[in-house]
């Protein structure tokens, strides 16, 4: 939900988990920069990985050919960081084009059409165009679950995804039990330090919070800050979306001393990642914006408002 607030840490697929199965040693030039791409999305670096991404997609179409799954896997992360960074007109095409390719040449019930099929519910649940996203996600479901089994760490992603998607519609008795059930696949598969748990955790906290039950989200909100600080790096957009989770979180208590270096320190990590256009950051802006004027600072609202 980045519409008025960054409450939600969405998670995509980077398909290279699925396209990857050669040991580096014996990987060719498709792989190698596939794994590169990946490297720099994970340090948020998104401008070098999406002119990297091009590129490998380009290669990708030249020695594999414009119908093979691997382009398709090079559509389907070039389409997420567009979508990272704001971009999302340029990424709808480029996932439907993806989804093609999988079907036809994987079949209808291939786990990588279940990712790109969760990217593509993402695409649309951002845009508020929620009737399209359901099922999409549940089809994507009920892949991974017949194909993957009930526990495997997709199938978490896509739960925590889906819940996203009913708490954004305010249909959280649906959500919460999703959330949970993620939280505790994750946690069994991957650990409790892992970013992924970092992500439902943060989905959860901004679940209590939408239903007024601060003292249930504060805790896990600070336990996501720790995990993104740790894991990803204290200047990661995660741990900004976390840092502005935690002001708007104090902000609501009327603790505004307590949210005013958390804005700023959000503003500082996004500044500093994405173009000044974001829409993130123009959230951030809005929210610290408010935040000045609630503080009777009209001036120091206004030059927020002015990009200064």
């Amino acid at each position: 939900m980045f519409g008025t607030m960054l409450r939600r840490v969405a998670m995509i697929f980077l398909c290279a988990v699925f396209a990857l199965p050669h040991t580096h040693a014996h990987a060719g030039e498709w792989e190698i920069l596939t794994e590169e791409v990946l490297a720099l999305h994970d340090r948020a670096e998104y401008a070098k990985a999406t002119d990297l991404a091009k590129k490998v997609l380009e290669l990708a179409e030249q020695e594999k050919g414009r119908n093979h799954p691997d382009t398709a896997t090079s559509l389907n992360n070039l389409a997420l960081l567009y979508v990272d960074q704001g971009e999302y007109p340029l990424a709808l095409p480029l996932y439907r084009r993806a989804l093609v390719i999988l079907e036809s040449s994987l079949g209808k019930s291939h786990p990588r059409v279940a990712t790109t099929l969760n990217n593509l519910a993402l695409w649309h649940k951002d845009q508020g165009e929620y009737a399209l996203a359901l099922p999409l996600y549940r089809r994507a479901l009920a892949i991974e679950e017949s194909m993957l089994g009930k526990n495997h760490p997709s199938v978490a992603t896509t739960l925590s995804n889906l819940a996203s998607l009913y708490e954004d519609q305010g249909e959280y008795a649906l959500a919460l039990p999703l959330y949970r059930r993620a939280l505790a696949i994750q946690e069994s598969a991957l650990g409790k330090s892992h970013p992924s748990v970092a992500t439902t955790l943060n989905n959860l906290a901004s679940l209590h919070q939408d239903q007024g039950e601060y003292a249930l989200a504060l805790p896990l909100y600070r336990r996501v800050l720790v995990i993104f600080e740790s894991s990803l790096g204290k200047n990661h957009p995660n741990v900004a979306t976390t840092l502005n989770n935690l002001a708007s979180w104090h902000k609501d208590q009327g603790e505004y001393t307590s949210a005013l270096p958390l804005y700023r320190r959000a503003l500082t990590i996004m500044e500093a990642t994405f173009d000044k256009s974001h829409p993130h950051i123009k959230t951030i802006r809005k929210s610290l914006a408010a935040l000045y004027e609630d503080m009777g600072e009209a001036d120091k609202a206004a030059a927020v408002r002015a990009g200064e």
